[in-house]
């Protein structure tokens, strides 16, 4: 027998009133008429700008390089020979 994964569902609960940290049902309604999306789709809208703000958009770095990579990548490029580039359109 084949056996269909469920979606994932989340409980969410609406404020009375609209506060800094939540919405009252009323607000979603108005904000759904105003974009003309559905209630759903205004929550997952607005999570996504959050998630698009707040996260960053790639894996941090390891830090500051080391004295040892440093003189590595001296070495593999040797410093004080300087080159220029020039080009022209016309």
């Amino acid at each position: 027998m084949t056996t269909v994964a469920k979606p994932d569902r989340l409980l969410f609960r609406f404020r009375p009133a609209d506060s800094s940290n939540g919405i009252s049902r009323a607000t979603l309604a108005r904000l759904a008429e105003t974009l003309g999306f559905t209630e759903t789709q205004v929550m997952h809208y607005a999570l996504n700008r959050l998630a698009s703000e707040v996260l960053p958009a790639y894996e941090p770095d390891d830090g500051e390089l080391t004295p040892e990579q440093v003189d590595a990548i001296r070495q593999a490029e040797p410093q004080g020979r300087v080159h220029s580039v020039s080009s022209s359109l016309f």
